[in-house]
């Protein structure tokens, strides 16, 4: 695929994860944000580790600047991109990109908004207090990617980066 069909794919991803940021699904007392993780899987599987994460950090930067989301997006959404695209490239397995999302964002990505809230922000934060709803948000995203790409997969549609 082209360098010019990605990134026309990647800005079509970035559209949804910013107007869709605001979307939540309510599990118990939290609420979750699934949209990135969703755009996330997506990128990862259909355009690789590189244009994920570019397509990760814009969405973010872009949430920040227009007061939707906080600088905690980044290394969340980042992580999981990377994760996922790169497992996916190397296997091509769909479950993979969805386990790389989880762990990318839910544990590694989570560790790495500590210093983010403590630092930068200023906020009091706990090392390890990130994990729960981080995970459960990327468990619920990746979760919905997953049915979708498998729905793909089945119909035969192919989408611009193409699903193996």
């Amino acid at each position: 695929m082209s360098n010019s069909k990605k990134l026309a794919q990647a800005g079509i991803l970035i559209a949804v994860g910013v107007v869709c940021s605001t979307f939540s699904i309510p599990i118990g007392a939290a609420k979750v944000f699934p949209v990135q993780h969703f755009i996330n899987v997506l990128a990862g599987v259909t355009l690789g580790p590189f244009y994920g994460v570019s397509m990760a950090f814009v969405t973010s930067l872009l949430r920040v600047m227009i007061g939707t989301g906080s600088l905690l997006a980044f290394p969340g959404s980042m992580c999981g991109a990377f994760l996922c695209g790169t497992l996916y490239k190397h296997t091509e397995k769909t479950s993979l990109a969805f386990l790389g999302e989880i762990v990318g964002t839910g544990i590694i990505g989570a560790l790495l908004a500590y210093p983010v809230a403590s630092i930068v922000m200023g906020r009091e934060a706990a090392l390890f207090g990130f994990i729960v709803p981080f995970g459960i948000s990327s468990v619920a995203g990746a979760g919905i990617s997953l049915v979708f790409i498998t729905a793909l997969k089945k119909t035969g549609l192919q989408i611009i980066g193409g699903i193996k």
